[in-house]
């Protein structure tokens, strides 16, 4: 498993993030360090460099601090003033190569089920679909095109590289407006 790392001059964000959340976590359910320490097995001195943002932490580690700490992993990394976890879009990993990274999207509990879907949709194609239960989400992502998804509040245009998050409990449609291919993956949670 690998690490979250950084550059020794610059910090990236979702250390500052890691750091701020554990911290304002622990003392939400009035942990000292030595007993997070403990209940999530990570050392002491380990976890006081994390809440100070100045370590390169594994991501399991992280799990188990979220699983000590009674909270999911995008607890510990999206932006400590976020409301929702549909939009994190941090860096969580960085290989030796600077090209070798993992990003995290986006994250939604799941209480049923997850589906994960690859779509193409060729120039001028619509797919429609009706408002699916209370409590399923949508997460795609696109990989080459330009999706336009048509939701009750208007009209979302996610482009290559690009993503979106949203409940699917209203009807929407996908289009490809394009010239080209469109391909994007979905991920349906519940």
């Amino acid at each position: 498993m690998g690490n979250i790392l950084h550059n020794s001059n610059e910090r990236p964000d979702v250390l500052v993030h890691v750091a701020a959340n554990v911290r304002r976590l622990r003392q939400a359910v009035s942990l000292s360090q030595q007993a997070l320490a403990e209940r999530s097995g990570v050392s002491r001195r380990m976890l006081v460099n994390i809440e100070k943002g100045d370590v390169n932490v594994s991501l399991s580690t992280l799990d188990r601090l979220a699983e000590a700490l009674g909270v999911l992993f995008y607890a510990l990394v999206q932006p400590p003033d976020s409301e929702d976890s549909a939009r994190i879009d941090e860096v969580a990993w960085v290989g030796r190569s600077p090209e070798s990274r993992a990003r995290l999207l986006a994250s939604k509990p799941a209480r049923q089920e997850v589906e994960l879907w690859s779509w193409s949709l060729e120039p001028g194609d619509i797919y429609e679909s009706v408002a699916d239960d209370n409590g399923w989400h949508e997460m795609l992502v696109v990989i080459e095109g330009a999706l336009t998804l048509e939701l009750a509040t208007g009209d979302v245009v996610i482009q290559a590289g690009d993503f979106h998050v949203y409940p699917s409990n209203q009807p929407y449609r996908y289009r490809n407006d394009g010239t080209g291919r469109l391909r994007f993956i979905r991920n349906v949670v519940h």
